[in-house]
């Protein structure tokens, strides 16, 4: 039994066989609502609760008049008690339950073998089951999570069904968003079906996500009376020689998110292209390190981002250490900045400001001397273990960005699209966090919404341009038509602040 479950159950007295004729009830709803014919339904069962939700399924679709008949898949000695009380009511009824997969034809396939507990790859006589299952021409529907699916990290643990409906319990499962779980999920509904709300405002490890409902109402407030620096002063360190691209798109896209007034800190040959690009910024530049002015503009700002395109020769080393020993306004280090911290490491222990870094799986296994292939495998409890060392937000960039930081929920992306997957994406995300943050935005709020709004901007570069000739600066555009909204849906307000 799940922990909310068990929570649900403790602390209000409901009862699990009310839990599990909820789930029942709601699957059935959302198959009707969603059009899929259950008129001959074959459900699939195991042993676990799982099965005890698909066992009561079988039977409310019996009593609708429909022809469900019952696969058991699972072994009577492992019956949880409340599997086993719903199997007893199926055979009373005589519902026809096989013990072999039979050679009917079915509009509809329910699978309820296992649940979110799954530990193990699937094997032997469950493979063939699933396999079967996923061969069948018909409808085919999940209960609470596609059997095979980490409910965690989203793994293929051995083989997997493959639904085209997805009935979640009280919330979608993180492997049922994740890749490569999100390709066997299908659609995905949450069901309310009485969990006490209460365990999700309790678990840390809930993760959190928007919509675009939501940018209106988590954006900061544009007052009528204020100014440039009323939105914040923000300092770019960024574009070594040869990389004005990355200094401009950060930059540019600061300015996008709302910052007030920018300045980028750049190699002196990129001063000509980078006022030509952006005249609204200001251009500061060096040909070698300068403590003295570098202090200066430190002091001089209310937010950093460093990193984009900065390269990692010994002038950038002598910024990057120089910055995070300094600086004492908030910090976002991206790209190069990670690439040079992964071998300073110790420089996060101590910070005492707050810290975003934006890693990609490579830069992220970098900061971690673990490989890929494990991050990828257990990315929620390495970002865990990562966040609750050191006292930073991270951005784990992916095709389902995660972001966390200790004491909040964890926020999951799922937003965006593969156009983007281009050079100089990032670079405009860390300049939308940026820009979020010189408007006084808490790091973290600003990174999670940085990350969606970024991934809403694709997704429009997306629709205007198809999934192959987006560029970065396209995110741009899609980044201000959903900026567009604050100032469509909320008025602005006036304020006493001086000018």
């Amino acid at each position: 039994m799940s922990a909310a479950d068990r929570h649900t159950i403790d602390e209000t007295g409901l009862p699990s066989l009310v839990l599990m004729e909820r789930a029942a009830l709601k699957t059935v709803e959302a198959l009707h609502a969603h059009g899929i014919d259950t008129s001959r339904t074959l459900v699939v069962c195991g042993s676990g609760n799982n099965g005890g939700d698909g066992f009561a399924i079988a039977r409310l679709l019996t009593e609708e008049g429909d022809c469900a008949h019952i696969l058991f898949a699972g072994r009577e000695s492992s019956l949880s008690p409340e599997c086993s009380v719903q199997k007893k009511i199926a055979e009373k009824l005589g519902i026809r339950i096989f013990t072999e997969i039979p050679e009917e034809e079915y509009t509809v396939i329910i699978d309820a073998v296992f649940g979110v507990g799954l530990s193990r790859e699937i094997a032997g006589k469950y493979k063939d089951i699933i396999c079967w299952m996923n061969e069948q021409k018909c409808a085919k529907t999940a209960v609470d999570i596609p059997s095979g699916v980490n409910s965690a990290s989203g793994e293929i643990m051995g083989t997997a069904f493959r639904a085209d409906l997805t009935a979640a319990m009280a919330c979608v499962k993180a492997g049922c968003e994740m890749y490569p779980g999100k390709l066997y999920a299908g659609e995905t509904v949450a069901l309310p079906i009485g969990i006490d709300p209460d365990y999700f405002a309790s678990d840390s490890e809930v993760y959190i996500t928007y919509d675009r409902k939501d940018i209106p109402q988590l954006l900061p407030e544009r007052k009528a009376d204020s100014h440039k620096g009323s939105y914040g002063k923000v300092l770019m360190i960024t574009g070594s020689r040869g990389m004005a691209g990355a200094a401009y798109l950060s930059a540019r896209a600061a300015y996008a998110a709302g910052a007030g007034l920018v300045q980028i800190y750049t190699a002196e040959s990129n001063r000509e292209i980078l006022q030509q690009l952006l005249p609204e910024a200001v251009i500061s530049c060096y040909e070698e390190y300068d403590g003295d002015k570098l202090a200066a503009l430190l002091e001089w700002s209310d937010v950093v981002c460093i990193g984009c395109g900065l390269g990692t020769d010994s002038i950038a080393e002598q910024i990057l250490e120089y910055t995070l020993k300094n600086i004492s306004v908030p910090c976002i280090i991206d790209a190069d900045g990670l690439n040079l911290l992964s071998g300073r490491m110790k420089l996060l222990e101590s910070v005492s400001i707050p810290v975003v870094l934006t890693p990609h799986m490579k830069e992220m296994s970098r900061l971690t001397g673990r490989p890929v292939s494990e991050i990828k495998s257990c990315r929620m409890k390495i970002l865990k273990e990562f966040t609750d060392r050191y006292p930073v937000t991270c951005v784990l960039k992916d095709s389902r960005t995660l972001v966390r930081k200790k004491g909040r929920h964890p926020f999951l992306n799922l937003a965006g699209n593969s156009a983007m997957a281009k050079a100089g994406s990032g670079d405009v995300l860390a300049g939308v966090i940026t820009g979020l943050t010189a408007q006084g935005m808490e790091t973290f709020d600003s990174a999670s919404l940085g990350v969606y709004i970024h991934a809403c901007g694709g997704d429009e570069a997306r629709d205007e341009k198809g999934s192959y000739s987006v560029l970065a600066r396209d995110l741009i555009s899609g980044i201000e038509k959903i900026m567009s909204v604050k100032g469509q849906e909320k008025q602005e307000r006036y304020s006493n602040e001086t000018a």
